[in-house]
C-alpha cells in the first residue's frame, strides 16, 4: 500500500516547496535582497530531482507551477526554462550531499564586499557574530567569471566541499542550507553581516577569537 501512495507524496511534496520557493522569493525581493530579474533559488527533491526559478524570472513575482524542475541528471524536465546559472547549483549539490537548498543572490552589502580590494580571498568577512559563525562560517572569494560561464560551477566546486557558502567576485554570493528556510536565513544573515562590515572598515573591530569560533562550529554544524 505504501508503494501506491509514494507518487502522491512526491508531488504533495513538490506543491509545498514550489508554493515556499514563490513565498520567500517575494519576501527576499520586496526587502531588497535582490532586484529586477537577478537571483536565483533551488530546492532537492527527495526523488533525487530538483526545483529551480527560471530564467530571467523576478523573484518577486514567481508562478509556483512555472518553477522549473530537473531530473536526476540536472536534465530540464518540466516548467518554464531554469536558470542559466543552474551549474552553479549543480555545482554546489554535487560537493554537498546532505544540501536540500541553494540561494543565490545580488544583495547589496555582499556584492559590494566582493567588489572590495584587499580582502581575504580565503575568508571575506571576519567572524564579527555568533550567528554569521553559525550559519554562514568562512566565505571564500571566487575569482570573477562572466554570468552565465560554466567554468564558473568548476571554481565554485573547488570550494563548496569545504564551505556552505561562496561569494563570488563582483556578482554575489551563493549559500546553501540543509533545507530553503535554512540557506534563506543564511543567506540574510551574510547580507547583514556584511553591512556591519562594511560600517566597521577602519574600525579595528573585535572579532570572535579562534576559539570561540570552533566552540560554535562544533555545536551548531550547518548541514
Amino acid at each position: 500500500m505504501s508503494d501506491h501512495k509514494a507518487p502522491s507524496a512526491h508531488l504533495g511534496q513538490e506543491s509545498q516547496l514550489r508554493e515556499q520557493i514563490a513565498t520567500l522569493g517575494k519576501s527576499l525581493f520586496d526587502r531588497g535582497l535582490t532586484m529586477g530579474s537577478s537571483g536565483n533559488i533551488s530546492v532537492r527533491l527527495d526523488d533525487g530531482g530538483w526545483l529551480m526559478t527560471p530564467t530571467n524570472a523576478c523573484l518577486g513575482r514567481l508562478d509556483p507551477g512555472s518553477i522549473s524542475r530537473l531530473d536526476v541528471n540536472g536534465d530540464w524536465q518540466g516548467g518554464d526554462k531554469p536558470t542559466k546559472e543552474h551549474f552553479l547549483h549543480m555545482a554546489m549539490y554535487a560537493e554537498r550531499p546532505r544540501s536540500g537548498a541553494i540561494v543565490h543572490l545580488h544583495s547589496t552589502h555582499s556584492v559590494a564586499v566582493s567588489c572590495l580590494p584587499g580582502i581575504d580571498p580565503c575568508d571575506c568577512i571576519p567572524p564579527l557574530t555568533a550567528y554569521y559563525v553559525m550559519r554562514v562560517g568562512k566565505l571564500p572569494l571566487v575569482p570573477y567569471h562572466i554570468p552565465g560561464d560554466p567554468s564558473l560551477g568548476d571554481a565554485v566546486r573547488g570550494l563548496a566541499g569545504q564551505h556552505s557558502a561562496v561569494l563570488l567576485a563582483n556578482h554575489g554570493p551563493v549559500v546553501a542550507g540543509k533545507n530553503l528556510e535554512a540557506a534563506v536565513y543564511a543567506t540574510e544573515e551574510l547580507e547583514e553581516t556584511a553591512k556591519l562590515f562594511l560600517m566597521l572598515r577602519g574600525e579595528n573591530p573585535r572579532a570572535l577569537t579562534p576559539e570561540q569560533v570552533a566552540e560554535l562550529e562544533a555545536r551548531f554544524p550547518r548541514d
